[in-house]
């Protein structure tokens, strides 16, 4: 069993490889990418060629046969880069998972090796707009037609979809034993009909766009529903435990972006005698920004391998204790790092100002700082609950 805390030579040499493929695209050609309204597929594609995006995935139907520790790995350093892939979080890391895990031959055949060679992705879709944090308010239901499913609801803020082959979605079935709803996992093809989609308009300049679906009585295959329909429940925590791991490294790859760039100033930045960087109240801030960064990397790191080595139990603790440290760190950082630029940290030529509405994505999604609170008071101190 490998050891979380120091990193294997594997571990460094992915780091490192990764991060030469970062340097060659980096944070303007994302933004590049962004301001024309593309997608990043040129860096998909070459990430996809050197086995970065199904590294995750099984070797047998052509993934690396890592886990979400070499995932994340990936995306933090894309990330450190400037050019982070926010479709790694939902296609490999999410869909990819639950497929992998709990999906039929049929369907692993049919979408495994495209999700590890980048030939197909998948979105993810469980937000609705009454139901963002609450999972158990779901109101996206499906229901059998013989043998087919048929599903109708709307969901929000999913990511991707004009560039997905298909949208894992998250609805509920009706449990003929006790008639309470229980949630279940279907793959909707995009061009089903009764599924549509629309832009939402976000502030948040990235390439990939937010959507709002709708699902008028979309009628599906048996086939599209993966894995027991009694075991609904633990295949979707077997996504969302990645995706909070996911999200960690996307924040702390962030962080770690904006910090090179606010040391990098502070050492030839020289306003009085010497190098601002060389005053405390520079210096300081910057340091423990570095340690916080530091430290959620540790809790992504734990919480990766607890997954990996099959603990989902101790994983969902960690995951969302990995995901709020590296939000809350991301954030400081990026704010720190702007601050130390002054005046320069909210020109285009720096490429910071842009983050700091971007880091703040990583203290809202896929789950509230605050909800992450009532989890660890709830389940880790065992806190009674007010809700």
């Amino acid at each position: 069993m490998s050891n979380a805390v120091v990193e294997s030579a594997e571990h460094r040499a992915l780091r490192a490889a990764v991060a030469a493929l970062g340097q060659r695209y980096g944070r303007e050609y994302l933004a590049r990418v962004a301001r024309e309204g593309g997608h990043p597929d040129e860096l998909w594609a070459d990430a996809a060629k050197l086995g970065y995006l199904g590294v995750n995935l099984p070797e047998e139907y052509g993934g690396g046969g890592g886990g979400i520790a070499e995932l994340s790995i990936v995306l933090e350093e894309l990330g450190a880069a400037g050019c982070p892939l926010l479709m790694m979080v939902v296609s490999p890391a999410i869909c990819g998972t639950v497929i992998a895990r709990f999906g039929t031959e049929e369907q692993k055949r049919a979408w495994l090796p495209g999700l590890a060679d980048g030939s197909r992705t998948m979105a993810f879709g469980i937000t609705e707009p009454d139901a963002g944090s609450n999972s158990h308010r779901i109101t996206t239901t499906a229901r059998r037609d013989g043998d087919d499913w048929v599903l109708s609801g709307r969901k929000v803020f999913i990511s991707g979809v004009d560039i997905a082959d298909a949208t894992l979605i998250v609805g509920r079935t009706e449990d003929a034993r006790t008639g309470r709803l229980k949630p279940c996992l279907f793959i909707v093809d995009r061009d089903t009909p009764g599924f549509t989609r629309s832009v939402i308009d976000m502030e948040l300049q990235a390439a990939e766009k937010q959507f709002e679906l709708v699902l008028d009585e979309v009628r599906l295959p048996a086939g599209a529903l993966v894995g027991d329909e009694d075991a609904g429940l633990l295949q979707l925590f077997a996504g969302l435990n990645p995706e909070r791991v996911m999200t960690a490294a996307f924040a702390i790859g962030m962080g770690r972006y904006a910090l090179a760039k606010a040391v990098d100033y502070a050492k030839t930045r020289q306003v009085w005698k010497e190098p601002i960087g060389a005053h405390q109240a520079v210096a300081h801030p910057l340091a423990a920004a570095h340690i916080e960064l530091e430290l959620a990397r540790l809790m992504m790191q734990k919480a990766a391998h607890l997954y990996d080595a099959g603990d989902d139990m101790g994983a969902g603790e960690a995951a969302n204790m990995a995901k709020y440290a590296a939000g809350e760190a991301c954030v400081r950082a990026v704010d720190q790092s702007v601050h130390t630029l002054g005046g320069n940290g909210l020109t285009r030529e720096y490429g910071l100002a842009a983050l700091i509405t971007a880091s703040r994505v990583a203290r809202i999604a896929p789950v509230s700082r605050e909800m992450i609170l009532n989890f660890v008071s709830h389940q880790t101190l065992g806190l009674p609950k007010s809700y």
